[in-house]
């Protein structure tokens, strides 16, 4: 068995035995490989992002949180290349860039067949030219900021060239031509306010809980006012 079947195989082995552990001797002996290969198949699954984790002592062994995992998911072929061409345009600068990553690996570790010969083919033939980039530390208090629906303190500089300090309350993100928003009720302004990503030089999160807001609402009489929710995003909003 190939390695990629065989990590995709090797989760769903720990899902179907989870909460129980499996020893990586009975692991070895199940796929029929070194024991060595499986605790290489391990560390790359943990490395992908893959909630497996070992226990020692006496009826340890490698086990799965399962509420943490998908069961199996088969992908057409026109599915596994709509991921890669989406996974592609997620610029490293982009909010949760660095999840998205670990989900293509993730995702690459559960694509077999044809699905997964006609993904690599396409992966090697896409290329992109580097968009303005976000700061790491920048990026990551926006997302923790949105995720945890906390305040948020900015350092920004506008078009002009102008720097300000904002105190900001997170409502979402707008993305348009390659650029990202962050939008948020301004406290400064008391008005909401677009934020581009690549303009925000410093970020710092609170723990002070942000008032809810709506998206419409804050880019009423904007020029992002005509903005609609992605269609590709429709199953996640309607399973919320």
């Amino acid at each position: 068995m190939n390695r990629t079947p065989r990590l995709y195989a090797l989760v769903e082995e720990l899902r179907a035995a989870a909460p129980r552990p499996l020893t990586v001797a009975a692991l070895a002996a199940r796929f029929e490989t070194s024991t060595r290969t499986v605790q290489r198949d391990l560390q790359a699954l943990m490395d992908a992002g893959v909630p497996v984790r070992a226990t020692t002592g006496r009826g340890g062994g490698w086990s799965i949180d399962r509420a943490m995992t998908l069961p199996p998911i088969r992908f057409t072929t026109d599915e596994a290349c709509a991921l890669v061409a989406a996974l592609a345009a997620a610029d490293p600068g982009a909010p949760y860039a660095g999840a998205a990553r670990t989900a293509s690996q993730k995702i690459a570790a559960t694509i077999t067949g044809p699905a997964a010969t006609a993904a690599r083919d396409l992966a090697a033939r896409i290329v992109a030219l580097p968009a303005a980039r976000t700061e790491e530390p920048v990026r990551t208090a926006v997302e923790r900021a949105l995720t945890d629906a906390t305040v948020l303190r900015l350092s920004y500089v506008d078009a002009a060239g102008r720097t300000s300090e904002r105190e900001v309350e997170p409502a979402g993100l707008l993305t348009a031509g390659g650029t990202w928003y962050l939008i948020a009720w301004c406290r400064t302004r008391h008005a909401g306010r677009g934020f581009r990503l690549d303009r925000i030089t410093a970020a710092t999160p609170t723990t002070e809980p942000s008032p809810p807001h709506t998206l419409a609402d804050l880019l009423q009489g904007s020029a992002a006012a005509a903005a609609i929710p992605p269609a590709a995003l429709d199953p996640l909003r309607s399973g919320a």
